[in-house]
């Protein structure tokens, strides 16, 4: 993690890329900070301004036009807040802010304007508050560990919160929502796999991969250990444009994910956070691109593709 990048000048550099890209990139970074661990930059062809992993971490000038219906809070999570930093959009599972620190900063992410200062539970007292508002909801069967992206906390502060809810005997379930296992798979070390070992309830975490290019053989070694570890794996992709949007790149990914023991699971349209309206594609072609999936394909390697609309009980199904 200490090899992180940050700073424009030295993704560009760093693949070789043409310094006509930096004004915008300084620009767009100042809107949303730039943040790339090596371990994912390696996997980047060098010299090529339109590879699929650069793209979706690369500031642009696109990011601070201001398109109709993109807004700050597209699912409008500040409604859904039970306690500082739990939030319920759905019955029977709650998810909890973790932290609002990330491995990576994906330029399409949907909490790129998040409140983490008025919703994180990171401190003790917040933990505690949303903690004991799971404890007395028995109709919480679920709880999901969001952020952020939990994995960014050390185990002994993962612990702290598996602890608590393995004294709830309604939580039957416990979800870690990770990017990290993907752009930093050294962090699924022997400690993270202990700390798996001590969670009462059965564990599910769901990945996020968007291209086949981004898992290597370190990738599926760290999915290996925790598929070692009993946990079920799954993954969520985001449709964006220019990174994934051809039915060839989402086969690929399908099978390569289901080689490294990951089962594909949804396919999101992407939501319309401001700054993220060059991602977007048509309705109409992402049927398209389902339909192509679904030819090729065994159903279980066709991810489900949705869409979060506000205020609906579910996903919906596109």
């Amino acid at each position: 993690m200490s090899q992180t990048i940050t700073k424009p000048e030295a993704l560009l550099a760093a693949l070789g890329l043409d310094a006509h890209l930096l004004p915008a990139a300084r620009a767009a970074n100042g809107t949303f900070a730039l943040r790339v661990p090596a371990a994912f930059l390696a996997r980047m062809k060098p010299g090529d301004p339109d590879d699929p992993l650069l793209k979706q971490v690369l500031p642009v000038a696109a990011e601070l036009e201001e398109q109709p219906g993109y807004v700050a809070d597209p699912l409008e999570e500040g409604a859904a807040k039970r306690a500082p930093g739990l939030l319920q959009k759905y019955a029977g599972r709650a998810l909890l802010i973790t932290t609002a620190a990330c491995a990576i900063h994906c330029r399409y992410c949907f909490r790129r304007e998040f409140p983490y200062a008025e919703q994180a539970s990171g401190d003790g007292a917040r933990w505690s508050e949303a903690l004991a508002a799971i404890a007395a909801d028995s109709t919480i069967e679920e709880v999901i560990l969001s952020g952020g992206d939990p994995l960014s906390l050390n185990d002994a502060r993962l612990a702290q919160i598996t602890d608590a809810l393995g004294a709830m005997r309604h939580v039957r379930r416990v979800r870690v929502h990770t990017r990290t296992p993907v752009v930093e798979p050294a962090r699924v070390d022997a400690g993270l796999v202990e700390w798996i070992g001590t969670i009462r309830q059965p564990v599910v975490f769901v990945l996020h991969v968007n291209h086949p290019n981004e898992i290597d053989a370190d990738v599926r070694a760290a999915c290996a250990r925790l598929r070692a570890a009993g946990v079920t794996l799954l993954n969520q992709s985001v449709l964006l444009a220019g990174v994934n949007d051809d039915v060839n790149t989402l086969q690929r990914l399908s099978v390569e994910l289901l080689d490294a023991g990951v089962l594909p699971y949804y396919l999101h349209l992407p939501d319309r956070v401001s700054g993220t309206a060059h991602f977007d594609v048509a309705e109409t072609r992402a049927k398209e691109l389902l339909a192509g999936l679904t030819a090729r394909l065994s159903g279980y390697l066709v991810p489900r593709l949705v869409r979060e609309i506000p205020g609906r009980p579910s996903k919906t199904l596109v």
